[in-house]
């Protein structure tokens, strides 16, 4: 479904990722892990068409999107939940969704946003709320449900437990679960590489813009370099 090779993106004079290639494959959740300034949500940004990259290849469904502008990529089927959830604040959590599903009609809108209630009931209780008085967890919550609203058939997530409480990051991962389940391939990006691992197909480790190390993730989570790096295991 996505295939990357020998990727190259810098910031100015920083080469954030330096000619990573990597593959998923429909109906997957692989997982990026690493640690901070190595490259993930560099990758994911240019994946979505966030970030142009200096050199390499992108191909979504078959078909490059190497240039093509983010909204022409949520269209072809692939959406961002960006790090830090990045809500529309001013907006209540129904403009918000509603902001999600701009490139669907609204009869095709109303019945997904249906579905993205029945899945994240607290929004519903909260549907005519300002995004910004949201707790975390619900923003995160918020930030899915948008995404999921132009259905996509693959969602990328960066960093999706960032700050939220450990009862609310099994929430999470739980509804991640459950969205792949349903038919929507998955690229996480995640510092808690423990729980990534646990409910990933495959993983790749990136250090300083490149893969170190690739494989399925239960190969990976028992990996001694990998336990002892990522997974706090000595």
């Amino acid at each position: 479904m996505l295939s990357v090779r020998d990727l190259h993106v810098s910031y100015g004079a920083i080469k954030a990722v330096r000619g990573i290639s990597f593959d998923i494959k429909q109906g997957e959740i692989v997982t990026l892990i690493g640690a901070n300034g190595a490259g993930k949500s560099t990758t994911l940004n240019t994946v979505a068409g966030l970030i142009r990259p200096d050199s390499g290849s992108i191909e979504f469904k078959g078909q490059s999107i190497v240039g093509v502008k983010s909204h022409k990529v949520v269209e072809r089927g692939m959406a961002l939940c960006p790090e830090g959830r990045r809500v529309f604040s001013q907006m209540s959590v129904s403009e918000n969704l509603d902001m999600g599903g701009y490139t669907r009609s609204d009869a095709e809108n109303r019945e997904t946003l249906q579905r993205v209630y029945e899945r994240f009931p607290r929004l519903k209780e909260r549907m005519g709320q300002m995004a910004g008085t949201l707790s975390g967890g619900e923003q995160q919550m918020l930030a899915m449900g948008r995404a999921l609203m132009c259905k996509p058939k693959m969602l990328l997530l960066d960093e999706p437990s960032m700050g939220l409480s450990p009862l609310l990051v099994k929430e999470i991962f739980k509804i991640i679960r459950q969205v792949n389940r349903n038919g929507v391939t998955v690229l996480l990006v995640e510092q808690n590489a423990k729980m990534a691992l646990e409910i990933a197909n495959r993983a790749y480790v990136l250090e300083t813009g490149t893969i170190k190390m690739e494989g399925e993730a239960t190969e990976l989570a028992n990996n001694i370099e990998v336990r002892k790096a990522y997974l706090g295991c000595e």
